[in-house]
């Protein structure tokens, strides 16, 4: 079997290699039969996988799989890397959602001056999770010392999760909305204008899923307005040209798409893979597969 990596420093990474085991680094060999491709490649990387015809798995080093779905040979499996990104996201959501709420863009703005003034807080929100996977685990308990309550949306309802149709119902009581769904068809321009008009004044938006989530023209009126605020990750278009009006909106917050941009990325990344690759060459099955998006 033959496995491709990305990275040079990924081989001390992966952990013990099965024997019949063969790994190389940089571009996907023709007769790789397992794939770790870069971390945030260019969407073009996954035309490579049509001169690959070997390949039985491709395994991602990022939670999103968008680029991915739909657009490999039938028998390919793909798999996200679901709890990799669960600390260094969900630290960027605490991060956003703390600098938005204690003004910190304020006050960088005011440069040198001593530009005082009370601020908002954290203690007694009320935040809803749209998107209750491993980074929504790992949000809402990283909020627990932070005397909010916590609400979580995921697809379907279970035990504790309201299901997503539900959302009317609780847009309107949420002072914080944190977005963390996978992109995919049903879930593009989830947070419309219609979302965002039953978010109560005053509340903040918080996008760590993808661009193309947000309605960006709705997010646009509401937060030029003053009425919401929004703190995001991603942006549609991505980057977000520097003429955009957003980037000049006081109540908005960008960060260039860096919340899973850690040091400990790889680690936590190539150590997935490598369980992965083991499990492929032993005939065990693969965890994280991704089906219909998720």
């Amino acid at each position: 079997m033959k496995v491709c990596i990305p990275h040079e420093d990924g081989l001390a990474l992966l952990g013990p290699l099965p024997d019949g085991v063969s790994v190389a680094v940089g571009t996907a060999p023709v007769d790789v039969d397992f794939w770790v491709p870069p971390f945030l490649a260019s969407p073009d990387v996954v035309d490579l996988t049509a001169s690959m015809p070997r390949l039985a798995v491709v395994q991602l080093m990022s939670a999103g799989a968008d680029r991915w779905v739909g657009r490999l040979r039938p028998g390919v499996q793909l798999c996200d890397a679901r709890g990799v990104h669960d600390s260094s996201t969900s630290e960027w959501v605490l991060a956003a959602i703390l600098s938005f709420l204690r003004d910190f863009p304020h006050f960088v703005r005011s440069g040198r001056q001593w530009g005082y003034r009370q601020t908002d807080e954290l203690a007694g929100k009320r935040v809803l999770i749209v998107g209750a996977g491993s980074i929504g685990a790992a949000v809402e308990a990283r909020l627990a010392p932070f005397e909010v309550s916590v609400t979580s949306v995921a697809r379907r309802a279970r035990e504790g999760v309201h299901g997503v149709d539900e959302l009317p119902a609780l847009l309107p009581s949420a002072d914080v909305v944190v977005v963390l769904v996978p992109l995919t068809p049903s879930t593009t321009g989830l947070v419309s204008a219609d979302f965002l008009a039953a978010m109560p004044d005053g509340a903040l938006l918080v996008n760590a899923a993808r661009g193309p989530v947000v309605d960006t023209g709705a997010i646009l009126a509401e937060t030029a307005s003053g009425r919401l605020g929004y703190a995001t990750d991603v942006t549609e278009p991505e980057p977000l040209p520097a003429s955009h009006p957003l980037w000049d909106l006081p109540n908005v917050l960008i960060t260039p798409h860096v919340a899973g941009s850690v040091r400990g990325l790889f680690r936590r990344a190539y150590a997935l893979a490598g369980a992965q690759m083991r499990r492929f060459a032993s005939g065990a099955p693969l965890i994280n597969v991704v089906v219909d998006g998720y």
